[in-house]
């Protein structure tokens, strides 16, 4: 007997893009401003952890000049994150750094942006966290700016 495919609901398979640009805007994001934003949009932080959220190392590799051999430069710090709401909806997230509370909040964020009534509300409280960070490193790069040094070499003659 054939099978019938169906189609998933809509709201079970998100835009791919747009959730990367949420969570990527999530990763920029403190533990604060994630905790805000859920709160915000009225977002319960009640979530099912799918494992423990836990720390570990990850391999950064490199090349030299972009297009180079790849070399191991050394190791990073990650904690990740997987959560299910009440509803059924999965978040994940990895972070840099030690903060599991940040990658436990992240996740449960990117659980509720896939409920698509939710989506606008977290699109707007990210778009503020995305703000806040650009303009940190508008600040940043005006600082390194008012310190820069031109170097230039005079010729001195024939001698």
């Amino acid at each position: 007997m054939p099978s019938v495919s169906q189609t998933p609901p809509p709201h079970s398979m998100p835009d791919l893009a747009a959730r990367q640009r949420a969570m990527a805007r999530a990763g920029e994001a403190t533990s604060d401003e994630l905790r805000a934003a859920l709160a915000r949009t009225g977002a319960v932080t009640e979530a099912q952890d799918l494992r423990p959220t836990e720390t570990g190392l990850v391999m950064v590799r490199g090349r030299i000049g972009g297009d180079g051999r790849a070399f191991n430069a050394g190791e990073a710090t990650v904690t990740r994150a997987a959560v299910r709401l009440p509803g059924g909806e999965t978040g994940f997230a990895y972070h840099l750094g030690r903060d599991r509370v940040r990658a436990r909040l992240a996740a449960i964020l990117d659980a509720h942006w896939q409920r698509p009534e939710a989506r606008p509300a977290l699109e707007a409280a990210l778009d503020a966290i995305a703000g806040r960070r650009a303009e940190a490193v508008r600040q940043a790069a005006r600082k390194t700016a008012a310190t820069r040094v031109n170097f230039f070499t005079l010729a001195r003659g024939e001698d």
